[in-house]
């Protein structure tokens, strides 16, 4: 019932749609404009620099946020399992991003509320996935590839790391219990980058700045 509760908690705060709100207060429905999705990058692109830092910092705060409330909840009575919570409540922030009932369950792709989500989990795995995302931003300009290229890095990191004993806390079924949530999060990243995919497979895929070239309608 624990993990239920963590993962209610996350979508709640995932319900919080910053791109979607902030447009509003600009009068447009981000929805509406640019890809259609409401998240960090269609921000940026639609409505500038400051409103994509803007957009990430609300999305990836909101699960930070669920995070921390899940482990003053339940960090003494579960301590053999509060980073597997930790990772429940990310997740339900992430589906509470992608699917927010009261927009028809049409949200973003969940990228700034991983950040969230590793940022508040561990500062090894925060490291390292603020490492992989921007060295290979800076690189490639190609935001769907990074993200899916950090998700990947840190599946495995995730399961090395386990293995290796890092979690010490943790017993080896609730390892496993944890490999399982962040493949399936892992799995819907891609499924929710399936369309950019195809384009990076073309080679047709749109490259993002962070600066106004940006721009678009």
């Amino acid at each position: 019932m624990v993990r239920v509760f963590a993962i209610l908690i996350g979508y709640v705060f995932g319900l919080f749609q910053t791109a979607f709100f902030y447009g509003k207060m600009h009068g447009i429905d981000i929805r509406e404009h640019g890809s259609g999705n409401s998240g960090t990058t269609n921000a940026l692109r639609v409505l500038g620099t400051k409103a994509g830092l803007i957009v990430f910092l609300g999305d990836c705060i909101k699960c930070i946020l669920a995070i921390v409330l899940v482990r003053v909840l339940f960090g003494e009575s579960h301590q053999d399992m509060i980073q597997l919570l930790c990772l429940y409540s990310g997740a339900g922030a992430i589906l509470g991003h992608n699917y927010p009932f009261y927009m028809n369950f049409k949200g973003g792709k969940g990228i700034a509320a991983t950040a969230g989500m590793v940022i508040a989990f561990d500062p090894l795995f925060m490291v390292v996935g603020i490492a992989t995302f921007f060295g290979n931003f800076f690189l490639t300009h190609l935001v769907s590839l990074c993200s899916l290229l950090t998700y990947t890095v840190l599946m495995i990191m995730l399961v090395v790391c386990g293995q290796l004993g890092y979690f010490s806390n943790m017993t080896q079924p609730a390892l496993i219990e944890a490999y399982v949530v962040f493949a399936l999060l892992t799995a819907l990243a891609f499924w929710k980058h399936r369309e950019n995919i195809k384009r990076l497979l073309s080679g047709t895929e749109r490259k993002t700045y962070l600066s106004k070239k940006n721009k678009v309608d």
